[in-house]
């Protein structure tokens, strides 16, 4: 799967399963765009590339702005030239809550990072890459935009649109050389895996753990789990997936609780 002078796009680079993307990409011999709200963090990530040879530059973008993504994807071109992969993968979670208790103003900012925002970058990134008439991206969506989510209402949603974007998109320039699939990542050891077991469990120390032996394999995936499988579905190895949204979720969903732990 070798990505040699190939440029990977990737939002949400700064820490996590985008972070760990942009090392998976690099390693095979990507170019890396690292885009994230936290410029301090794509640098991060773009610096530990570098350092291993590789070839990065960082962007500090707000996914949700439309200027601020056309604005990286120009910066992109205008280093690179192209575009050949795209991970569309910057999210929040936001806070646990029902429904009727839900806050209005986080449930817009999470629907406008988590959605709008892979919008726009489908909005900026498609016509890069039908102009070359080559392309694969992938969204992040996640198990809870396969099944409902108690307390994460906002975000549930918002992942269920991930999937119908990404089918939308496949459908409409898949005969255009550009490939759209979607992952929908179980448990990942990542800040938000912490962040929910923390705030669905009142800050219980053992809350990871309890979430881990949901898992039919008995822990959460590490970050680069999650990221191999995106680097898959970009490489050659995957030409006729496409329109896809696809459970990396050691089988989490095949057992899935009705009720998650700290919900009742």
């Amino acid at each position: 799967m070798s990505f040699s002078d190939k440029v990977a796009l990737i939002t949400g680079a700064g820490n996590g399963i985008g972070k760990a993307a942009a090392k998976a990409f690099a390693k095979q011999g990507a170019r890396i765009v690292a885009v994230d709200l936290n410029g301090e963090a794509a640098r991060s990530t773009a610096e530990e590339i570098l350092k291993t040879g590789g070839t990065a530059i960082s962007i500090s973008a707000d996914v949700s702005e439309p200027a601020a993504v056309k604005g990286y994807v120009e910066a992109t071109l205008e280093r690179f030239g192209r575009i050949d992969c795209f991970f569309n993968n910057a999210g929040i979670e936001g806070q646990v809550a029902l429904i009727a208790d839900t806050d209005e103003t986080m449930f817009d900012r999470i629907m406008a990072i988590n959605l709008k925002g892979v919008f726009l970058g489908l909005k900026y990134v498609i016509p890069v890459m039908t102009a070359q008439n080559s392309g694969a991206i992938v969204n992040t969506s996640s198990i809870s935009g396969i099944a409902g989510s108690v307390g994460l209402c906002a975000y549930s949603a918002s992942k269920h649109g991930v999937i119908s974007l990404t089918r939308t998109a496949a459908s409409e320039i898949g005969r255009q050389g550009v490939r759209v699939n979607a992952i929908c990542p179980g448990p990942t050891d990542t800040r938000m895996i912490r962040s929910l077991a923390d705030q669905r469990s009142g800050g219980s120390a053992d809350a990871t753990a309890t979430y881990s032996d949901l898992s039919p394999i008995g822990r959460f995936a590490s970050p680069s789990e999650i990221a191999d499988f995106v680097v898959y579905l970009c490489s050659d190895k995957a030409t006729y997936l496409t329109g896809s949204h696809h459970m990396v979720d050691g089988g989490y969903m095949a057992s899935l609780p009705t009720t998650p732990p700290g919900a009742d």
